[in-house]
């Protein structure tokens, strides 16, 4: 199976799989790496639901969407992916092993890249994929501190199709934070538009979504202003 195959793929879930079994692989990891994890619970459906709304609302076109997930640890929002996109062309980017493992067992026949979302570009370029349609980011703040997160968030912007959209969400009590605040002006940078959702009350614990469209010529004056 080359590449192409493997990225077209509908996910389909494996037989068995429950949250509890998800809760218990995020606790784990929650609980050696916290800072990298960051939450002791996976997303809620609710958080989902609004995370791929950008796909939802997609115009009809001529080829199955593109999707890239990063971060997407055992798979609560490529559930809510597969469920309203079963054609799409689907890359999941995960650095951590143990969650890389369980998506791979829940998800057979995934396309998934396991390394750092810094690797992004390279990953979408060998497969030969087109503009991506939508980007869904369940990675923790600290994966865009320093230029390293610039970088990635300046890499999501190039990697999206004009129409694109990237979605990210942050716990409310976490936004008002300075890598909170630094994320926020880092998306204003390189998206012409930024919109912010109402309170997902229904996810553990509360979240919000930042959903950035029109990405922005890496040239472009508001883009370099930072």
């Amino acid at each position: 199976m080359n590449s192409h195959e493997r990225s077209s793929l509908a996910v389909h879930p494996a037989a068995g799989t429950t949250r509890s079994s998800d809760m218990q692989v995020f606790l784990k990891e929650f609980l050696r790496a916290p800072v990298r994890t960051a939450s002791v619970v996976p997303s809620s459906p609710a958080l989902a639901e609004r995370m791929i709304a950008p796909l939802l609302g997609r115009s009809q076109v001529d080829r199955p969407p593109v999707v890239v997930e990063l971060g997407p640890g055992t798979g609560a929002f490529t559930a809510a992916l597969q469920a309203a996109a079963p054609g799409m062309r689907y890359l999941g980017v995960e650095v951590n092993p143990a969650m890389a493992d369980h998506l791979a067992a829940r998800f057979p026949g995934i396309d998934l890249l396991r390394g750092p979302a810094s690797e992004l570009s390279d990953a979408l370029s060998q497969r030969g994929l087109p503009a991506v349609d939508l980007v869904v980011s369940g990675l923790p703040w600290q994966a865009f501190a320093g230029q390293a997160g610039t970088e990635l968030v300046s890499a999501i912007a190039a990697s999206l199709a004009p129409s694109g959209a990237y979605t990210q969400f942050t716990y409310t009590w976490t936004r008002w934070a300075p890598p909170g605040r630094r994320q926020h002006r880092t998306l204003r940078q390189h998206f012409g538009r930024v919109d912010l959702s109402s309170t997902v009350w229904a996810n553990l614990p509360p979240a919000v979504v930042y959903t950035a469209t029109r990405p922005l010529p890496v040239d472009d004056p508001a883009a370099a202003a930072g």
